[in-house]
């Protein structure tokens, strides 16, 4: 089954194309301007020329539905709903923090948690097992301060994404590493999506919504008179 993939939450562009398991070509870019509306139809070109496949030989969508920018995922989910309307073909819709551990798994860390940038000290973020990449915690809007994430000090912790920067100044959790220039990337949506596709778990294309998260969560700071 020849799949098109599609990631545009973050400040990577990214396209890819599958057939099956098979990766067959990717395309990205990461840019700090976020070039999502001028350069993903032209990845999608590049993906096909590099498959040696056309539009017509897709059989399914895959997106990566968010969190990340807003604007980024608009773009995406309205690319992703055209072709799959043109073509009468399936959508799916993977959570883009997935995509994020899946190159980590396996490397001897209790836990990958993945921080996406939002603003300030915020930023959304999701905990999975470090070896079968299970969710531990779903994904959350969440304020960064010096107890966050305190529940797994001891625990051998890889932090990925772009929000891992601002958290590694912060936490106070020595046996963490930190990965900051990681970002979604659709070739590792493919398992994921085959995983969907067999379970027959596709998106309703007239009502889909990328995954958006507004609410931020902090830790109440003790008063002084609860000290």
């Amino acid at each position: 089954m020849k799949i098109l993939y599609l990631e545009t939450s973050s400040k990577n562009c990214s396209v890819a194309i599958s057939d099956g398991e098979k990766l067959l070509c990717v395309c990205e870019e990461v840019s700090e301007n976020y070039k999502q509306s001028e350069s993903l139809h032209t990845f999608v070109e590049w993906a096909l020329e590099g498959a040696k496949l056309t539009m017509k030989d897709i059989e399914a969508v895959s997106l990566g539905k968010g969190p990340g920018s807003y604007t980024g995922l608009r773009i995406g989910a309205a690319s992703a709903k055209g072709f799959c309307y043109g073509l009468k073909i399936p959508l799916l819709a993977v959570n883009s923090m997935e995509s994020m551990i899946e190159p980590f798994l396996g490397q001897n860390f209790d836990y990958i948690i993945t921080l996406v940038d939002a603003r300030r000290m915020e930023v959304y973020t999701a905990v999975y097992d470090g070896q079968t990449g299970n969710e531990i915690s779903p994904t959350e809007a969440k304020i960064l301060d010096e107890s966050a994430f305190e529940e797994f000090k001891g625990k051998k912790i890889l932090f990925v994404g772009d929000g891992a920067s601002k958290a590694k100044d912060v936490l106070q959790l020595p046996n963490a590493e930190f990965k900051a220039d990681i970002y979604p990337s659709a070739k590792y949506l493919v398992k994921k999506t085959l995983e969907k596709i067999e379970k027959q778990e596709f998106e309703d294309i007239a009502y889909f919504e990328p995954f958006y998260l507004k609410d931020f969560h902090g830790v109440k700071k003790k008063q002084k008179s609860e000290e």
